[in-house]
Protein backbone atom coordinates (compact mmCIF):
# COMPACT_ATOMS: atom_id res chain seq x y z
CA UNK A 1 0.00 0.00 0.00
CA UNK A 2 3.25 2.44 0.94
CA UNK A 3 4.80 2.01 -2.04
CA UNK A 4 1.46 2.35 -4.47
CA UNK A 5 0.52 6.39 -2.43
CA UNK A 6 4.92 6.73 -3.60
CA UNK A 7 4.12 6.08 -7.12
CA UNK A 8 0.65 7.62 -7.07
CA UNK A 9 2.57 10.57 -5.51
CA UNK A 10 5.54 10.38 -8.10
CA UNK A 11 2.87 10.44 -10.73
CA UNK A 12 1.46 13.73 -9.83
CA UNK A 13 4.91 15.55 -9.96
CA UNK A 14 5.31 17.48 -13.00
CA UNK A 15 6.95 20.72 -13.92
CA UNK A 16 5.22 23.12 -16.29
CA UNK A 17 7.02 25.40 -19.25
CA UNK A 18 4.16 28.10 -18.24
CA UNK A 19 6.94 28.47 -14.73
CA UNK A 20 8.91 30.50 -16.84
CA UNK A 21 6.60 32.83 -18.09
CA UNK A 22 5.59 33.50 -14.16
CA UNK A 23 9.41 33.99 -13.68
CA UNK A 24 9.93 36.42 -16.63
CA UNK A 25 6.84 38.30 -15.23
CA UNK A 26 7.95 38.64 -11.93
CA UNK A 27 11.75 39.16 -12.71
CA UNK A 28 10.06 42.34 -15.14
CA UNK A 29 8.23 43.79 -11.72
CA UNK A 30 11.82 43.63 -10.08
CA UNK A 31 13.29 45.14 -12.58
CA UNK A 32 10.97 48.51 -12.27
CA UNK A 33 11.61 48.55 -8.91
CA UNK A 34 14.82 48.46 -8.75
CA UNK A 35 15.01 50.82 -11.72
CA UNK A 36 12.92 53.44 -9.60
CA UNK A 37 15.22 53.24 -6.36
CA UNK A 38 18.08 54.08 -8.44
CA UNK A 39 16.65 56.75 -10.62
CA UNK A 40 18.60 59.46 -8.93
CA UNK A 41 21.61 58.03 -7.97
CA UNK A 42 23.41 58.70 -12.19
CA UNK A 43 21.94 62.30 -12.02
CA UNK A 44 22.32 63.72 -8.52
CA UNK A 45 23.77 66.65 -10.03
CA UNK A 46 20.57 67.75 -12.33
CA UNK A 47 18.18 66.41 -9.81
CA UNK A 48 19.73 68.83 -6.84
CA UNK A 49 19.63 71.19 -9.61
CA UNK A 50 16.44 70.87 -11.17
CA UNK A 51 15.01 70.66 -7.24
CA UNK A 52 17.16 73.54 -5.71
CA UNK A 53 18.28 71.47 -3.15
CA UNK A 54 21.66 69.77 -2.02
CA UNK A 55 23.20 66.48 -3.26
CA UNK A 56 22.75 64.95 0.45
CA UNK A 57 18.50 65.55 0.34
CA UNK A 58 18.83 63.92 -3.28
CA UNK A 59 20.53 60.99 -1.74
CA UNK A 60 18.06 60.84 0.79
CA UNK A 61 15.24 59.61 -2.03
CA UNK A 62 17.29 56.17 -2.33
CA UNK A 63 18.10 56.28 1.62
CA UNK A 64 14.11 56.13 2.28
CA UNK A 65 14.23 52.28 0.63
CA UNK A 66 16.50 50.92 3.11
CA UNK A 67 15.00 53.07 5.81
CA UNK A 68 11.60 51.29 4.58
CA UNK A 69 12.51 48.25 4.40
CA UNK A 70 13.64 47.54 8.08
CA UNK A 71 10.28 48.64 9.12
CA UNK A 72 7.64 46.67 6.76
CA UNK A 73 10.18 43.46 5.90
CA UNK A 74 8.71 41.30 8.56
CA UNK A 75 4.58 41.90 7.42
CA UNK A 76 5.92 41.83 4.12
CA UNK A 77 6.82 38.33 4.68
CA UNK A 78 3.91 37.69 6.75
CA UNK A 79 1.53 38.54 3.54
CA UNK A 80 4.29 36.20 1.11
CA UNK A 81 4.05 33.29 3.24
CA UNK A 82 0.08 33.68 4.36
CA UNK A 83 -1.12 34.76 1.00
CA UNK A 84 1.36 33.48 -1.43
CA UNK A 85 3.88 34.88 -3.71
CA UNK A 86 1.43 36.29 -6.32
CA UNK A 87 -0.65 38.36 -3.95
CA UNK A 88 2.39 39.65 -2.00
CA UNK A 89 3.83 41.09 -5.68
CA UNK A 90 0.68 41.97 -6.58
CA UNK A 91 0.38 44.17 -4.05
CA UNK A 92 4.32 45.79 -4.35
CA UNK A 93 3.53 46.16 -7.99
CA UNK A 94 0.39 48.41 -7.82
CA UNK A 95 2.37 50.38 -4.90
CA UNK A 96 5.69 50.51 -7.19
CA UNK A 97 3.22 51.57 -10.35
CA UNK A 98 1.30 54.49 -7.98
CA UNK A 99 4.82 55.55 -7.13
CA UNK A 100 5.82 55.88 -10.43
CA UNK A 101 3.29 57.27 -11.79
CA UNK A 102 2.96 59.78 -9.27
CA UNK A 103 6.86 61.05 -9.62
CA UNK A 104 6.10 61.56 -13.32
CA UNK A 105 2.65 63.64 -13.11
CA UNK A 106 3.98 65.95 -10.21
CA UNK A 107 7.64 66.14 -11.00
CA UNK A 108 8.03 69.36 -10.49
CA UNK A 109 6.81 69.18 -6.93
CA UNK A 110 9.82 67.58 -4.61
CA UNK A 111 7.45 67.19 -1.88
CA UNK A 112 5.27 64.69 -4.14
CA UNK A 113 8.26 62.91 -5.73
CA UNK A 114 9.91 62.06 -1.83
CA UNK A 115 6.03 61.12 -0.82
CA UNK A 116 6.03 58.79 -4.36
CA UNK A 117 9.21 57.57 -3.61
CA UNK A 118 8.47 56.35 -0.28
CA UNK A 119 5.37 54.35 -1.36
CA UNK A 120 7.82 53.04 -4.21
CA UNK A 121 10.12 52.02 -0.97
CA UNK A 122 6.98 50.64 0.66
CA UNK A 123 6.36 47.86 -2.25
CA UNK A 124 9.78 47.16 -2.47
CA UNK A 125 9.88 44.33 0.14
CA UNK A 126 6.93 42.25 -1.13
CA UNK A 127 8.82 42.12 -4.74
CA UNK A 128 12.30 41.12 -3.23
CA UNK A 129 11.28 38.81 -0.55
CA UNK A 130 8.94 36.88 -3.15
CA UNK A 131 11.77 34.73 -5.14
CA UNK A 132 12.29 32.14 -3.24
CA UNK A 133 8.66 31.27 -2.97
CA UNK A 134 7.95 31.36 -6.53
CA UNK A 135 10.98 28.99 -7.00
CA UNK A 136 9.60 26.91 -4.76
CA UNK A 137 5.86 26.79 -5.68
CA UNK A 138 6.73 26.09 -9.51
CA UNK A 139 10.25 25.10 -10.09
CA UNK A 140 12.05 21.13 -8.91
CA UNK A 141 14.53 21.07 -5.90
CA UNK A 142 17.03 20.71 -8.94
CA UNK A 143 15.79 24.01 -10.45
CA UNK A 144 14.96 26.15 -7.61
CA UNK A 145 18.82 27.47 -7.43
CA UNK A 146 18.60 28.76 -10.81
CA UNK A 147 14.89 30.16 -10.44
CA UNK A 148 16.27 32.40 -7.12
CA UNK A 149 19.73 33.57 -9.68
CA UNK A 150 17.19 34.54 -12.30
CA UNK A 151 14.77 36.45 -9.77
CA UNK A 152 17.69 38.15 -8.27
CA UNK A 153 19.46 38.51 -11.29
CA UNK A 154 16.97 41.21 -12.27
CA UNK A 155 17.51 43.33 -9.42
CA UNK A 156 21.30 44.01 -10.96
CA UNK A 157 19.30 44.49 -14.02
CA UNK A 158 17.35 47.15 -12.95
CA UNK A 159 20.05 48.72 -11.24
CA UNK A 160 22.25 48.93 -14.21
CA UNK A 161 18.98 49.79 -16.65
CA UNK A 162 18.62 52.96 -14.12
CA UNK A 163 22.23 54.11 -14.53
CA UNK A 164 22.32 53.64 -18.43
CA UNK A 165 19.25 55.02 -19.24
CA UNK A 166 18.48 57.40 -16.46
CA UNK A 167 20.72 60.47 -17.88
CA UNK A 168 20.31 59.44 -21.46
CA UNK A 169 16.30 59.94 -20.78
CA UNK A 170 16.48 62.96 -18.67
CA UNK A 171 18.96 64.86 -21.58
CA UNK A 172 16.22 63.51 -24.00
CA UNK A 173 13.11 63.93 -22.41
CA UNK A 174 13.99 66.68 -19.58
CA UNK A 175 13.69 65.10 -15.98
CA UNK A 176 9.77 65.02 -16.16
CA UNK A 177 9.42 63.19 -19.25
CA UNK A 178 11.97 61.31 -17.85
CA UNK A 179 10.11 60.28 -14.59
CA UNK A 180 6.64 59.87 -17.01
CA UNK A 181 8.28 57.38 -18.84
CA UNK A 182 9.41 55.35 -15.69
CA UNK A 183 5.76 55.17 -14.32
CA UNK A 184 4.12 54.17 -17.55
CA UNK A 185 6.16 51.25 -17.65
CA UNK A 186 6.06 49.98 -14.51
CA UNK A 187 2.23 50.82 -14.77
CA UNK A 188 2.12 48.28 -17.81
CA UNK A 189 4.67 45.92 -16.09
CA UNK A 190 2.68 45.06 -13.24
CA UNK A 191 -0.69 45.09 -14.85
CA UNK A 192 1.34 42.44 -17.05
CA UNK A 193 2.01 40.20 -13.90
CA UNK A 194 -1.59 40.47 -12.24
CA UNK A 195 -2.65 39.21 -15.98
CA UNK A 196 -0.13 36.31 -16.29
CA UNK A 197 1.18 35.05 -12.95
CA UNK A 198 -0.48 32.21 -10.75
CA UNK A 199 0.37 31.04 -7.83
CA UNK A 200 0.95 27.12 -8.27
CA UNK A 201 1.05 24.80 -11.25
CA UNK A 202 -1.81 22.68 -11.35
CA UNK A 203 0.31 19.40 -9.76
CA UNK A 204 2.96 19.83 -7.45
CA UNK A 205 7.11 20.22 -8.66
CA UNK A 206 8.49 18.06 -6.08
CA UNK A 207 8.06 15.19 -3.97
CA UNK A 208 5.46 16.27 -0.91
CA UNK A 209 6.85 17.25 2.41
CA UNK A 210 9.34 19.57 0.11
CA UNK A 211 6.77 22.41 0.28
CA UNK A 212 5.29 22.34 3.55
CA UNK A 213 5.92 24.97 5.63
CA UNK A 214 5.49 26.29 9.02
CA UNK A 215 3.38 29.27 10.49
CA UNK A 216 5.50 32.48 10.11
CA UNK A 217 6.26 33.00 13.69
CA UNK A 218 6.75 29.47 14.37
CA UNK A 219 9.47 29.59 11.47
CA UNK A 220 10.70 32.76 12.64
CA UNK A 221 11.47 31.32 16.07
CA UNK A 222 13.31 28.42 14.41
CA UNK A 223 15.47 30.54 12.18
CA UNK A 224 16.57 32.07 15.20
CA UNK A 225 17.54 29.22 16.74
CA UNK A 226 19.69 28.10 13.87
CA UNK A 227 23.25 28.05 13.64
CA UNK A 228 24.03 28.14 10.42
CA UNK A 229 21.31 30.60 9.47
CA UNK A 230 22.85 33.04 12.16
CA UNK A 231 26.12 32.64 10.74
CA UNK A 232 24.40 33.13 6.85
CA UNK A 233 22.54 36.46 8.57
CA UNK A 234 26.22 37.58 9.72
CA UNK A 235 27.66 37.19 6.20
CA UNK A 236 24.17 39.08 4.33
CA UNK A 237 24.61 41.67 7.06
CA UNK A 238 28.94 42.17 5.95
CA UNK A 239 27.99 41.24 2.52
CA UNK A 240 25.01 43.44 1.07
CA UNK A 241 26.39 46.11 3.44
CA UNK A 242 29.66 46.39 1.89
CA UNK A 243 27.71 46.30 -1.48
CA UNK A 244 25.63 49.28 -0.51
CA UNK A 245 28.35 51.08 0.92
CA UNK A 246 30.98 50.23 -2.27
CA UNK A 247 28.43 51.12 -4.50
CA UNK A 248 27.43 54.37 -2.68
CA UNK A 249 30.73 55.76 -2.64
CA UNK A 250 32.42 54.61 -5.82
CA UNK A 251 33.32 58.07 -6.96
CA UNK A 252 34.40 59.04 -3.82
CA UNK A 253 36.46 55.69 -3.67
CA UNK A 254 38.19 56.39 -6.39
CA UNK A 255 38.69 60.48 -6.66
CA UNK A 256 41.72 60.42 -5.13
CA UNK A 257 43.37 58.52 -7.21
CA UNK A 258 43.16 60.81 -10.36
CA UNK A 259 39.86 59.07 -11.39
CA UNK A 260 37.18 61.17 -13.33
CA UNK A 261 33.24 60.84 -12.76
CA UNK A 262 32.46 59.04 -16.15
CA UNK A 263 35.56 56.28 -15.34
CA UNK A 264 34.22 55.75 -11.65
CA UNK A 265 30.91 55.26 -13.01
CA UNK A 266 31.96 52.81 -15.62
CA UNK A 267 33.74 50.93 -12.26
CA UNK A 268 30.66 51.03 -11.01
CA UNK A 269 28.86 49.72 -14.44
CA UNK A 270 30.71 46.88 -14.54
CA UNK A 271 30.22 45.78 -10.83
CA UNK A 272 27.13 44.86 -12.05
CA UNK A 273 27.71 43.63 -15.38
CA UNK A 274 29.89 40.63 -13.46
CA UNK A 275 27.10 40.09 -10.96
CA UNK A 276 24.76 39.66 -14.15
CA UNK A 277 27.25 36.97 -15.64
CA UNK A 278 27.65 35.78 -12.21
CA UNK A 279 23.97 34.92 -11.24
CA UNK A 280 23.73 33.56 -14.71
CA UNK A 281 26.19 30.80 -14.26
CA UNK A 282 27.04 29.88 -10.71
CA UNK A 283 23.76 29.46 -9.38
CA UNK A 284 23.47 26.94 -12.67
CA UNK A 285 26.44 25.24 -11.47
CA UNK A 286 25.11 24.92 -8.02
CA UNK A 287 21.79 23.07 -9.30
CA UNK A 288 24.00 21.18 -11.33
CA UNK A 289 26.24 19.69 -8.98
CA UNK A 290 23.92 20.06 -6.03
CA UNK A 291 25.95 22.05 -3.79
CA UNK A 292 25.53 25.26 -1.77
CA UNK A 293 28.87 25.68 0.59
CA UNK A 294 31.43 25.24 -1.91
CA UNK A 295 30.10 28.23 -4.06
CA UNK A 296 29.48 30.23 -1.04
CA UNK A 297 32.72 29.89 -0.22
CA UNK A 298 34.55 30.44 -3.19
CA UNK A 299 32.21 33.25 -3.87
CA UNK A 300 33.45 35.13 -0.43
CA UNK A 301 37.01 34.64 -1.39
CA UNK A 302 36.69 35.14 -4.91
CA UNK A 303 35.75 38.75 -4.37
CA UNK A 304 38.69 39.78 -2.09
CA UNK A 305 41.07 40.41 -4.84
CA UNK A 306 38.81 42.75 -6.63
CA UNK A 307 38.17 44.33 -3.15
CA UNK A 308 41.89 44.81 -3.18
CA UNK A 309 41.96 46.45 -6.88
CA UNK A 310 39.40 49.17 -5.99
CA UNK A 311 41.09 50.15 -3.22
CA UNK A 312 44.84 50.11 -4.20
CA UNK A 313 44.24 50.39 -8.63
CA UNK A 314 46.14 53.21 -9.72
CA UNK A 315 45.62 52.09 -13.75
CA UNK A 316 42.27 52.50 -15.03
CA UNK A 317 42.21 49.15 -17.19
CA UNK A 318 43.06 47.49 -12.84
CA UNK A 319 40.59 49.61 -11.62
CA UNK A 320 37.65 47.83 -14.16
CA UNK A 321 38.97 44.61 -13.60
CA UNK A 322 38.62 44.87 -9.95
CA UNK A 323 35.06 45.93 -10.52
CA UNK A 324 34.16 43.12 -12.39
CA UNK A 325 35.75 40.68 -10.56
CA UNK A 326 33.95 42.03 -7.23
CA UNK A 327 30.71 42.45 -8.95
CA UNK A 328 30.65 38.68 -10.35
CA UNK A 329 31.66 36.76 -6.72
CA UNK A 330 29.78 39.18 -4.71
CA UNK A 331 26.71 39.15 -6.44
CA UNK A 332 26.58 35.64 -7.79
CA UNK A 333 26.69 34.68 -3.77
CA UNK A 334 23.29 36.00 -3.28
CA UNK A 335 20.64 34.08 -5.08
CA UNK A 336 22.49 30.66 -3.85
CA UNK A 337 22.37 32.44 -0.23
CA UNK A 338 19.01 32.84 -0.19
CA UNK A 339 18.17 29.51 -1.91
CA UNK A 340 20.53 28.09 0.70
CA UNK A 341 18.84 29.86 2.99
CA UNK A 342 15.23 28.89 2.53
CA UNK A 343 16.66 25.00 2.27
CA UNK A 344 18.06 24.84 5.66
CA UNK A 345 15.72 26.86 7.65
CA UNK A 346 12.89 24.19 5.98
CA UNK A 347 9.63 24.03 7.08
CA UNK A 348 10.02 27.44 8.01
CA UNK A 349 8.57 29.92 5.00
CA UNK A 350 10.82 30.88 2.38
CA UNK A 351 9.58 34.53 2.41
CA UNK A 352 10.51 34.84 6.51
CA UNK A 353 14.02 33.52 5.49
CA UNK A 354 14.14 35.67 1.97
CA UNK A 355 13.14 39.22 3.91
CA UNK A 356 15.28 38.65 7.11
CA UNK A 357 18.47 38.13 4.82
CA UNK A 358 17.68 41.37 2.69
CA UNK A 359 16.55 43.09 6.09
CA UNK A 360 20.19 42.71 7.88
CA UNK A 361 21.54 44.29 4.05
CA UNK A 362 19.34 47.16 4.85
CA UNK A 363 20.26 47.88 8.10
CA UNK A 364 24.21 47.21 7.44
CA UNK A 365 23.93 49.26 4.48
CA UNK A 366 23.04 52.21 6.21
CA UNK A 367 25.70 51.78 9.17
CA UNK A 368 28.32 51.26 6.19
CA UNK A 369 27.25 54.22 4.35
CA UNK A 370 28.11 56.18 7.31
CA UNK A 371 30.72 54.81 8.76
CA UNK A 372 32.89 55.12 5.29
CA UNK A 373 31.60 58.84 5.52
CA UNK A 374 32.91 59.07 9.17
CA UNK A 375 36.09 57.38 8.44
CA UNK A 376 37.14 59.22 5.60
CA UNK A 377 40.85 61.21 5.37
CA UNK A 378 40.78 64.62 5.79
CA UNK A 379 42.13 64.44 2.07
CA UNK A 380 38.91 62.73 1.08
CA UNK A 381 40.60 59.16 0.72
CA UNK A 382 38.66 56.07 1.83
CA UNK A 383 41.28 53.62 1.96
CA UNK A 384 41.16 52.83 6.21
CA UNK A 385 37.71 51.81 5.99
CA UNK A 386 37.92 49.48 2.41
CA UNK A 387 40.65 47.72 4.20
CA UNK A 388 38.43 47.40 7.19
CA UNK A 389 35.82 45.63 4.41
CA UNK A 390 38.66 43.50 3.56
CA UNK A 391 39.29 42.37 7.11
CA UNK A 392 35.50 41.74 7.41
CA UNK A 393 35.73 39.82 4.36
CA UNK A 394 38.52 37.39 5.32
CA UNK A 395 35.89 36.99 8.47
CA UNK A 396 33.25 35.77 6.22
CA UNK A 397 35.25 33.86 4.65
CA UNK A 398 36.54 31.74 8.18
CA UNK A 399 32.53 31.87 8.76
CA UNK A 400 31.41 30.19 5.58
CA UNK A 401 33.61 27.01 6.34
CA UNK A 402 31.50 26.28 9.25
CA UNK A 403 28.08 26.23 7.27
CA UNK A 404 26.47 22.90 6.98
CA UNK A 405 25.94 21.69 3.51
CA UNK A 406 22.25 21.82 2.26
CA UNK A 407 19.97 19.54 3.35
CA UNK A 408 18.64 19.44 -0.63
CA UNK A 409 21.87 18.02 -1.67
CA UNK A 410 21.19 14.94 0.28
CA UNK A 411 17.66 14.88 -0.41
CA UNK A 412 18.30 14.73 -4.30
CA UNK A 413 20.88 12.52 -3.66
CA UNK A 414 18.26 9.50 -2.79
Amino acid sequence: MLLKEVLVTESKIKVYGYRWLVLAVFMLVAVLNQLLWITFAPITGAAASFYGTTDLVIGLLSMVFMVVYIIIALPSAWVIDTWGFRAAVSIGGVLTALGALGRGIFAENFTIVFISQVVIAFGQPFILGSITKLAARWFSLEERGTASGLGTLSMYLGILLGMILTPVLTISYTMKGMLLVYGIAAALVVALFIILAREHPPTIPCPEGHNDRALMFDGLKSMLRNRNFILLLIIFFIGLGMFNGVTSWIEVIVRPRGFSISQAGMAGGLMLVGGVVGALVIPLISDKIRRRKPFIIMALAGLLPGLAGITFAQSYWLLLLSGFIFGFFLLSSGPIGFQYGAEITHPAPEGTSNSLLLVMGQISGIVFIFLMDALKSPQGSMTISLLGLIGLMILCVILSFFLRESPVHDATRR
